[in-house]
């Protein structure tokens, strides 16, 4: 999965999709072409559980009610506030869990069948580890910025 940051002045189709685990999401995209491309390559993720096997489901259409497209985009967040917001959510999940590494699917099944204490982990898994996971009834849940795990958080 690969995130980017929407600029300020930038319009976005938000649209809803849910992949072939039956997980329910949202994919923002600057344009519907954008989208079909990124659906053509399966460069669009499951949050979830990483799966790149996705649809795209019916969605409201946009109302107008009378708002300016400026009122509708001085809603939405800045580049810098979401990035902000990914940093402190980063921040949060590196301070409360502890990393297993490798280990992560064998790790996660000892905690599901209580071999060990609860406790919140992360660490690298295959997408078909995951999936075997997610079968098992164990929760996991893919990060967008694990990359961001091997630099210090500034």
């Amino acid at each position: 999965m690969q995130w980017s940051l929407i600029g300020e002045s930038m319009s976005v189709r938000v649209f809803d999709l849910r992949c072939d685990a039956d997980h329910v999401f949202e994919g923002w995209f600057a344009s519907q072409e954008e989208f079909d491309a990124q659906f053509l390559e399966r460069k669009i993720g499951c949050p979830l559980c990483a799966s790149n096997v996705i649809r795209r489901l019916p969605s409201a259409p946009r109302l107008n009610l009378g708002a300016s497209d400026q009122s509708v985009q001085a809603a939405l967040p800045t580049a810098a506030q979401m990035q902000a917001t990914l940093m402190r959510a980063a921040r949060q999940i590196m301070a409360s869990t502890e990393d297993v590494g490798e280990r992560f699917a064998e790790e996660a099944r000892r905690i599901h069948y209580k071999e060990v204490p609860e406790r919140g982990i992360r660490g690298v898994a295959s997408r078909s580890e995951a999936q075997a996971l997610a079968e098992e009834g164990v929760r996991v849940m893919a990060l967008p910025f694990a990359d961001l795990a091997k630099e210090p958080l500034q």
